[in-house]
């Protein structure tokens, strides 16, 4: 991979909501191989408080005039993700885009293919592979400590009972708690077990008033394993965050990483205690040790967003590996294109 730089990049963010403010730019600011140059914003007095060193223009274009910006971040709605990816990519710039990545697979195919050209770095924003439960997940299956997995239950339940507004919950396209939390779960299954054979799903809206899916509950199959995604907005007291089952043990795992909410809260990795959480919230592993069952609580591994940033720097300066690349988001969004037609069909849909 052809990079432009040497020992750091220059980096330019594409808008400052909730997003880009508290989850792009202080991740970013935490990986000392990148620097924040630029942001493309249309509150230039919010950036500025937050980031007085940096420079606000007031568009894409703008931001990409600035040949000190070699990796753009795109921080903005869903539907425009294709569209600015595109432009940066055509510029010769790295491209970070946040998740869900594209509306299609077929615009992810096609800026995986412009990326390939381009010799560009393309990553999605997954953010949830680093989460402290997904990782302590990984573990236990990467360790054998569950044996050969049978059943994989991830639920992200939250109580909303009214649409909260915002274009999320607008008739826009990949808007709907399908490609907003549905992108998270499928892209850290497929991570932990390769695509899927077939998708059987029911997405669809539960609260008065609502305009966009709401509810979803994806079954993956993979030969014998059964992979379970669910989410609904009017669940007041969920069940366990991850449930997962093998022929030596099980583990469970309620609660939310807390990486979210420290950084809401003004925190930033490297802070004492970043990603990790108390012992009061481990999950429970019951497995088999020497013919005899053994339940006990599981330390849960520490949360790092922080790697993700690493891994692009990594990518552009390096040559190493893309964190979450191009083609992995794809086939996250081939998943999410199958469940919608199976919710309308009512059927089995074999992944495409």
């Amino acid at each position: 991979m052809t990079s432009l730089a040497v020992g750091s990049a220059g980096v330019g963010l594409i808008g400052y909501g909730i997003s880009g403010s508290s989850l792009h730019a202080p991740l970013i600011g935490a990986e000392p191989r990148l620097r924040l140059r630029v942001v493309a914003s249309r509150s230039p007095e919010r950036v500025l408080r937050d980031l007085p060193d940096a420079r606000v223009v007031p568009s894409a274009s703008d931001l990409l005039d600035d040949p000190a910006v070699e990796l753009v971040v795109i921080a903005a709605p869903n539907e425009v993700h294709f569209g600015l990816a595109a432009e940066v990519l055509r510029a010769d710039r790295h491209v970070v885009v946040d998740k869900p990545f594209v509306p299609t697979s077929a615009e992810a195919d096609e800026l995986v293919e412009l990326a390939r050209q381009r010799e560009r770095v393309l990553a999605v924003f997954h953010n949830r592979r680093w989460d402290g439960d997904y990782l302590t997940v990984q573990r236990c299956v990467e360790e054998g400590l569950l044996g050969g997995v049978s059943t994989y239950v991830a639920r992200y339940d939250r109580f909303r009972p009214t649409p909260e507004g915002g274009w999320r919950e607008e008739d826009r396209a990949a808007s709907g708690v399908l490609y907003d939390l549905g992108s998270h779960l499928v892209d850290q299954a497929l991570h932990l077990f390769g695509p899927p054979g077939t998708v059987f799903a029911d997405v669809g809206i539960q609260r008065p008033g609502g305009v966009v899916d709401d509810y979803f509950h994806l079954l993956l199959s993979y030969g014998e394993l059964r992979v379970i995604l669910h989410a609904g907005s009017l669940v007041r007291a969920g069940g366990p965050r991850f449930e997962v089952h093998g022929d030596r043990g099980s583990y469970l795992k309620s609660g939310v990483d807390g990486q979210v909410a420290a950084l809401l809260a003004g925190r930033r990795p490297g802070d004492a205690g970043w990603g990790i959480e108390p012992d009061d919230r481990y999950g429970t592993l019951t497995t088999s040790l020497g013919g005899l069952i053994a339940t006990g609580r599981l330390a849960t591994v520490p949360g790092s967003y922080e790697s993700f940033y690493r891994g692009v720097a990594a990518a552009i300066l390096d040559g190493g590996p893309v964190p979450v690349s191009g083609a992995d988001a794809a086939a996250t969004i081939r998943v999410l294109e199958c469940a919608l037609t199976s919710s309308r069909e009512g059927r089995r849909v074999a992944l495409r």
